[in-house]
């Protein structure tokens, strides 16, 4: 009995990601989807700029290439592409573009599957082996109008008071920093969208609605900026994202039927960001965008940590250490959105629902990419029952033979920095309003082991 498709929501509430959905008629291998697309090959022989290629681009690309946006260039006229065909060629053939983890046969479970079709590789890899022609100008499609500065229109925008200075050199840890947001009553937001005011610098990060009575950033002074080691998080402070940035992610909308995420009266916001120094001194000011949404609401959007392995451990020089996670649902919610989480030793993420009936379900598997921290938007939302059990099962590389690893001599815990491991899985959740979210999810299984020989793996955890 499958899960998937318990809730019938409208798809096009997902939450806005890097690339609009691609189509996937192409994606089979199947002798008649070859045939096709070899006739299709022959039909792009003569593929230009404005007819063929255009198209392409601004329905998978310009989203993140263009003026101003994350891509280091961009893709909206024929004088910003023409350079870059043969680039875009071998990207696209590869598949390292657009950005997409999830593997192909999880594809149909999300809206913002960024995945080209066969026919729309072909077609770029035509026009770049043809000496990538402009075409007619009379067959240009209209431009996209995209919003300047934002992917929607905010009713208010909350900045970062002052500059964070940027190193220039060496690792920079986490950054919070505390705004007074004068919330004067209760406010619900359908959308949000964070925005770094230096992309060049911002890795990552999250806007934190931090309700009155928290004790994260108690005493805290607004506008100055305190790394994670001298102010860490309480996670029993019920705080939640209302903005988040990650390359390629855009602006989210919380409306599911009806629901919105929540910030209670009096709250303040704390930015969290993760900076990379690039060589050089810098400043960075991010701020967050939010479009309200009247209340009250009968339903709430809530973004979780999800299964977490706080107690992880990765041994020294192992190309393949497995690692998970679990949370049990505690009260029902529907599951709407998942991002996975890890660091640079991170190879694979997957989640799995454990249903009360003992039917097992594995919701998606997806490669990880460090640079690409994507969210995947469930096409049909899950009704996860009291009872349900979410299993996060990760896979880490710590051998040398990972370019990336810090140190593979070194075996690894749980840690916020980049040479310290994570496994999670930001999850968006929507539940009655009236629902405590400390209440939706319990540590149960293999996060509530003591930290201790590898792992925690599948062979510690009971299945059924």
């Amino acid at each position: 009995m499958k899960r998937i498709g318990l809730l019938a929501v409208s798809a096009a509430l997902g939450v806005s990601s890097v690339m609009v959905a691609a189509q996937h008629e192409d994606h089979g291998g199947s002798s008649g989807a070859q045939t096709s697309t070899v006739a299709q090959t022959s039909n792009v022989a003569q593929a230009t700029f404005n007819k063929e290629v255009l198209p392409i681009l601004q329905k998978n690309c310009q989203v993140c290439h263009r003026p101003g946006e994350v891509a280091p260039m961009s893709l909206m006229t024929y004088q910003d592409a023409r350079p870059w065909a043969k680039a875009m060629k071998t990207a696209t053939t590869s598949g390292k573009m657009p950005p997409w983890t999830v593997e192909p046969e999880y594809d149909h479970n999300f809206t913002n599957a960024a995945r080209l079709t066969k026919a729309e590789v072909a077609t770029l890899a035509s026009w770049a082996d043809n000496g990538a022609p402009e075409g007619d100008p009379a067959l240009k499609p209209a431009a996209v109008a995209f919003r300047d500065g934002w992917n929607l229109k905010p009713d208010l925008v909350v900045e970062m008071p002052n500059d964070f200075q940027v190193q220039a050199t060496g690792a920079i840890e986490y950054q919070y920093m505390l705004v007074k947001a004068d919330f004067k009553e209760d406010v619900w937001i359908r959308e949000a969208e964070m925005r770094p005011g230096n992309s060049k610098v911002v890795h990552h990060g999250e806007v934190w609605v931090v309700p009155p009575g928290s004790r994260w950033m108690k005493n805290a002074v607004p506008g100055v900026s305190y790394s994670a080691s001298k102010m860490p998080k309480d996670p029993a402070d019920g705080i939640d994202i209302i903005g988040k940035f990650n390359p390629g992610l855009g602006a989210q909308t919380f409306d599911f039927g009806g629901s919105a995420k929540f910030i209670p009266k009096g709250s303040d916001l704390v930015f969290e960001i993760h900076y990379t120094a690039i060589g050089k001194e810098t400043t960075d000011r991010t701020k967050v965008g939010m479009v309200f949404a009247k209340g009250p609401h009968a339903t709430r959007y809530y973004t979780s940590y999800g299964p977490q392995a706080r107690n992880l451990v990765i041994p020294a020089r192992d190309d393949n250490s497995e690692v998970v996670g679990e949370v049990t649902v505690a009260n029902e919610a529907t599951l709407v959105y998942a991002q996975p989480h890890m660091h640079l030793r991170g190879k694979d993420y997957e989640l799995r629902a454990i249903f009360p009936d003992g039917e097992s379900q594995t919701l998606f598997r997806s490669k990880w990419d460090f640079n690409w921290q994507l969210g995947y938007n469930f096409a049909k939302p899950i009704v996860l029952t009291k009872g349900t059990r979410l299993l996060g099962i990760s896979h880490f590389d710590n051998s040398p033979a990972n370019r990336a690893n810090p140190d593979p001599t070194k075996e690894i815990r749980w840690g916020l920095q980049n040479w310290d491991e994570m496994s999670n899985c930001f999850l968006g959740l929507v539940f009655d309003a009236k629902t405590d979210p400390k209440s939706v999810f319990l540590f149960t299984g293999p996060s509530l082991l003591p930290v201790g020989p590898p792992g925690p793996t599948l062979a510690m955890v009971k299945l059924q």
